[in-house]
């Protein structure tokens, strides 16, 4: 099949080298930009462990200090993989969403150890301050990268689009499922969508990706059945 990817440069390289080794054709697409922020001071004095919701929340915060000595709990498996590779050795993977990632923290901290430092983007996707700070947690968030929307699509992209050039777009968070929306209605080019299936990370991609059925609809909208890449390179074996 003919793949577009809407993750960030960093994120895409990986994921399309997994999908070509599979027999797909590529096209990446980023629909956001990640820049990370400078001189940010990171309360780990006291710090029990680190918490990551995302890769690019591992990569802002081995940047932002060099201290690779407690423990990091990262929401999913790639965030994991990714904070390994930056030198951090403690390093426990939730497997999920940020619901079991307050799960596995509850389960292998107490409260009194100290606080917890959440490295986090501007955008923050479920509430897991409020979830630790119910079992007894202190979390402190700290904000060390934003992710810009793209204006629009690249001239690449958008002729494949319009050419039908893609077969199906690979989606992992709400706000680039809404961004690749909103680009394709704003166009005025949501009818090349009919022949493509929208791979969704989760229920929640999924519902955003058809936020718009009047102007952009779907050959078939798809959701993994977990919320981690594996399951969503699963959906691509699912007859059309």
């Amino acid at each position: 099949m003919r793949l577009m990817i809407t993750r960030p440069k960093q994120d895409a390289a990986p994921l399309a080298a997994r999908l070509v080794a599979l027999g797909h054709e590529v096209l990446e697409e980023p629909l956001l930009e990640i820049m990370f922020r400078q001189n940010v001071q990171v309360p780990l004095a006291g710090a029990a462990a680190l918490l990551a919701t995302s890769a690019n929340g591992v990569r802002a915060l081995a940047r932002a200090t060099d201290r690779r000595d407690l423990p990091l709990f990262a929401v999913g498996d790639a965030t994991a993989r990714t904070a390994r590779t930056a030198g951090y050795d403690q390093v426990f993977s939730a497997a999920g969403d940020v619901l079991s990632l307050a799960d596995i923290v509850a389960d292998n901290l107490i409260p009194a150890a100290g606080h917890l430092v959440h490295a986090a983007g501007t955008r923050v996707t479920g509430d897991l301050q409020e979830m630790l700070f119910a079992q007894g947690f202190r979390v402190q968030r700290v904000t060390l990268y934003e992710a810009r929307t793209s204006l629009r699509f690249t001239p690449i992209g958008n002729q494949a689009l319009q050419t039908g050039q893609v077969d199906g777009v690979l989606f992992y968070s709400p706000h680039t499922a809404r961004t690749f929306v909103n680009l394709c209605t704003d166009a005025g080019i949501g009818s090349a969508c009919r022949d493509m299936v929208a791979y969704c990370l989760s229920p929640a991609v999924a519902q955003t990706a058809t936020q718009r059925p009047d102007d952009l609809t779907w050959h078939r909208v798809c959701e993994a059945t977990h919320p981690d890449e594996g399951s969503l390179i699963e959906l691509l074996e699912t007859p059309s």
